[in-house]
């Protein structure tokens, strides 16, 4: 016991936080300000700068023959005993990233260079970060706990995020890409969860703080108005990134652009089963073009260098923009001479489980699983009783927030004229739709709504509750998945696709929502022979 009590004291990482005057240069006289690897923080009350060095003092030095690191007055210097430079490299994208997210101070960094970093003992110094953080929120440098900036969007959308090899590869080869030749076209596909937003979002500020790339027009489109809605307040507390960044498809036709970034490329729409027909056609007139042309089409005609971020899985309508749509595109450019350059996400980031879940969740789906897969603290359950999976979606949200019920397209939304009337009814306990599209992972009263594909396409949950409906069965003689058309009430989604377009449709929507769950996913679904054969290879209660 006194051995291992011994043992906890000495791998123990103390923190000492002192501060110091930019303006008058007096930092204190602690030998290790002169010669040990420590963080610092420059802030002036309303913006802040995160570094770190082996000799701070002569770092304040060299800051300050800067103009930008002159309107900071303050600077509150990091130490431990414990400290090395691997630390305090991953410490200081740590807190980077935290202090973004946290919004006390408006955070000046650039993001190059934020890759995720293993080193010897990380496990205890990841363990310790979360002490630090809380002495830094004693000493009124910090104002939200990592539990809370964790669940934030602002964090998970964030261009402060440390990229896994994948993503630091991709990014580094597309921004070379970029500087070398300014005019081509290139596609990241990428699973759910792969980090493609991310990515977006990351090579979107590296370029806006690029000095060689300050007179560019850069733009990031957003096809979903939730998400959309969602990354223009993001973008408004982030240094050098704004509001009027992110676009809308049709925002594109308003001028030309040197490079645009277009986020979830599959969620452009085609001149087909869409609502705004009148505006689709005249956007497509003002550019030149007739009907025949997309959402796409716009993209590529309107910025010189165009990023993609695709994945043909989640295509979950008609009017989306199919794999075979987007390759013949494609095509056409490389016919044309334009360079088309393609890279690959392979690295679930978003569920726990990892890439393992990803391709049991599309075994499932194709009719091809077989066998049991645990995937360790990963939960991933079918319920039987509809009253007990309503309990535990409350009793997680209660725990860890971000816990939302999600479905098929299997009811009516009848509730959208009458707010006192339900759609969906199971077992006695009654449903509504969500109320909103825009924002409602986030929205009051969405813990008890359902979201539909649009409402939740693009975003991160802790728990997913995942209804099944009646539109999707299982067929046990033929051992495959089947859709019953008439339990499909999205008329945009079906008026014009075959039973096999349609089926595709709908497989998709459940690949989605069935991983969306960062910590777990849990089922209920309404078809017995469905039920059967998922709860063949899916712990079930």
């Amino acid at each position: 016991m006194i051995v291992e009590f011994i043992w906890k004291v000495e791998h123990l990482i103390m923190f000492t936080i002192t501060e110091g005057n930019l303006k008058t240069g007096e930092y204190g006289s602690q030998p290790y300000l002169s010669n040990w690897p420590m963080l610092y923080i420059m802030e002036n009350g309303k913006q802040a700068y995160v570094g770190q060095s082996n000799h701070v003092k002569t770092r304040m030095g060299e800051h300050l023959t800067k103009a930008q690191k002159r309107i900071f007055d303050k600077v509150h210097f990091i130490y431990s005993k414990k400290f090395n430079q691997s630390v305090t490299f991953d410490y200081e994208a740590k807190l980077i990233q935290y202090f973004v997210a946290d919004e006390l101070f408006e955070v000046t960094n650039g993001n190059g260079g934020m890759a995720d970093k293993n080193y010897f003992d990380r496990a205890n110094y990841d363990e310790e970060f979360y002490k630090l953080w809380r002495k830094l929120q004693r000493e009124k440098l910090a104002k939200h706990s990592i539990e809370e900036i964790e669940n934030s969007d602002l964090f998970k959308y964030s261009p402060f995020k440390e990229l896994n090899n994948d993503q630091r590869e991709a990014v580094d080869n597309i921004i070379n890409a970029i500087s070398d030749n300014d005019s081509q076209t290139i596609v990241v596909n990428g699973m759910p969860g792969s980090g493609k937003t991310i990515v977006a979002i990351y090579i979107l500020k590296y370029l806006k703080d690029l000095d060689e790339f300050k007179d560019k027009t850069i733009g990031f489109v957003v096809p979903q108005i939730s998400l959309r809605k969602t990354m223009k307040k993001i973008f408004k507390s982030i240094y050098n990134l704004s509001p009027s960044d992110v676009l809308g498809p049709s925002e594109v036709a308003e001028k030309k652009y040197d490079i645009l970034l277009v986020d979830e490329a599959h969620r452009l729409h085609q001149y087909k089963n869409i609502s705004y027909m009148g505006a689709f056609k005249q956007t497509s007139e003002k550019l030149g073009l007739t009907t025949d042309a997309d959402e796409l089409d716009w993209a590529l005609l309107q910025s010189k260098c165009t990023i993609l971020f695709y994945d043909k899985e989640q295509v979950v309508g008609p009017s989306g923009i199919d794999v075979t749509r987007f390759n013949n595109k494609m095509v056409n450019l490389q016919r044309a001479d334009r360079l088309v350059s393609y890279y690959q996400l392979l690295t679930q980031m978003r569920v726990k489980a990892g890439n393992d879940y990803i391709d049991f969740i599309q075994e499932i789906l194709s009719g091809r699983a077989t066998q049991k897969k645990s995937f360790g603290q990963y939960e991933f359950k079918v319920m039987t009783d509809f009253k007990a999976f309503d309990r535990l979606h409350y009793d997680l949200e209660e725990k860890h927030t971000l816990t939302r019920m999600a479905a098929g397209y299997a009811w009516e939304w009848i509730s959208k004229s009458d707010k006192t009337k339900y759609d969906i009814v199971i077992q006695g306990v009654k449903k509504q739709w969500n109320y909103v599209t825009e924002g409602w992972v986030h929205s009051d009263g969405a813990i008890d709504q359902v979201g539909c594909i649009h409402s939740t396409q693009g975003y991160d949950l802790n728990y997913a509750f995942v209804i099944m409906g009646d539109e999707i069965g299982y067929d046990p003689v033929d051992k495959e998945i089947i859709i019953n058309p008439k339990h499909y009430y999205d008329q945009n989604g079906k008026k014009t696709a075959t039973y096999e377009e349609l089926k595709e449709y709908i497989l998709h929507i459940y690949y989605v929502l069935m991983t969306r769950g960062i910590r777990g996913t849990y089922l209920y679904i309404c078809d017995d022979n469905l039920r059967d054969y998922i709860s063949s290879v899916v712990e079930t209660e």
